[in-house]
């Protein structure tokens, strides 16, 4: 693993395996994480994207199995440690923001107190004045006045709620932040002023983040590097510059930009993409994106496609050779 690198996923594969099913929520994937950067993983719901970052800081359910792959972090595989190192890792090294503020804080303990948890565990030897002040600093961090350390979850708003959960979540100042959808359940204004926070904490702490969305333009503001997902595979990824700049894109990506809102067009309906994702309980022996993709030939129902690569920028779909280049015989559907 490269110095620069703090964080790498090498063909990481998830399932959830129940007594009537099983299913592939992630299928091999990679990721790497520079030092001090954000790294934007992309895709709808049911992609595979908060089951990759419960893999990380191991916190699947009961159900949910690594059956292959490594997880290095800092050089060290993750999946080899034993309960109570790990535990060592979660909140002090690799820290994660969860998806809904709502429900993600205890609502018979103040925010203070919760805050104050995460610090005594990782530091036994602070007195109860250096935590309450490591508290307060944390809190005045995240843009709320120390003096509400003693209120409760339900005295605070929704956007305030996510403030105190980042607040826990660099409370000992983590190496890696995992924010899986931070700004979800708060509304546009909100959402612009944790995302800024957010940057601005990232720059301050010299922290590396992995932030998960399906929101381009978040990717757009605080990203370094991107990847896709799409049933549980990365089907693209590469800096910020290929995503948005490259001329070569998987026909699952076009599809994203294709359904954001464009200022200048007068259309009337935004392009949405057609069909659903296929059920992870079967997924077709070709490529996943197969059924809904209007560039689809027939090995893409029967091959699965491999990695053509370019510089930064990664490709998994049969349109596209191993250097990155639109095949010749695609040129006219394009």
């Amino acid at each position: 693993m490269s110095e620069n690198t703090i964080l790498n996923i090498k063909d990481l594969s998830v399932i959830y395996k129940t007594d009537l099913e099983t299913v592939e929520a992630v299928n091999g994937i990679n990721i790497a994480i520079k030092r001090k950067s954000t790294f934007g993983l992309v895709g709808e719901t049911g992609a595979g994207k908060t089951t990759t970052a419960r893999s990380i800081i191991r916190l699947l359910p009961a159900v949910g199995h690594v059956t292959g792959g490594s997880i290095e972090f800092e050089g060290k595989n993750l999946r080899e440690l034993s309960e109570e190192e790990m535990r060592q890792y979660r909140g002090e090294k690799i820290a994660m923001v969860f998806q809904d503020p709502m429900t993600s804080l205890n609502p018979v303990m103040s925010v203070g107190d919760q805050i104050a948890e995460t610090i005594k565990i990782h530091n036994p030897e602070l007195s109860k004045e250096e935590v309450e002040q490591r508290v307060e600093s944390t809190l005045a961090m995240v843009g709320i006045l120390p003096s509400r350390k003693i209120d409760y979850p339900h005295q605070f708003s929704g956007g305030m709620k996510q403030r105190v959960i980042i607040a826990i979540a660099l409370a000992c100042e983590p190496d890696l932040l995992i924010a899986d959808e931070p700004t979800t359940a708060l509304d546009v204004t909100i959402q612009a002023q944790v995302l800024m926070m957010i940057k601005d904490l990232r720059e301050r702490l010299g922290t590396s983040m992995l932030m998960i969305t399906h929101d381009l333009g978040i990717v757009a503001k605080i990203c370094d590097d991107v990847g896709v997902m799409y049933a549980g595979k990365i089907v693209e990824s590469g800096t910020v510059q290929d995503i948005f700049e490259g001329k070569n894109h998987h026909p699952y990506t076009e599809g994203l930009f294709g359904s954001i809102p464009d200022l200048k067009s007068k259309a009337k309906r935004l392009n949405a993409i057609p069909g659903l994702m296929p059920d992870p309980t079967n997924l077709p022996k070709g490529c996943a994106f197969a059924e809904r993709c209007k560039y689809a030939k027939d090995i893409c129902f029967q091959e699965q496609p491999k990695i053509s690569v370019s510089g930064t920028h990664k490709l998994c779909c049969h349109r596209f050779d191993e250097n990155g280049n639109k095949k010749e015989e695609n040129n006219g559907q394009s």
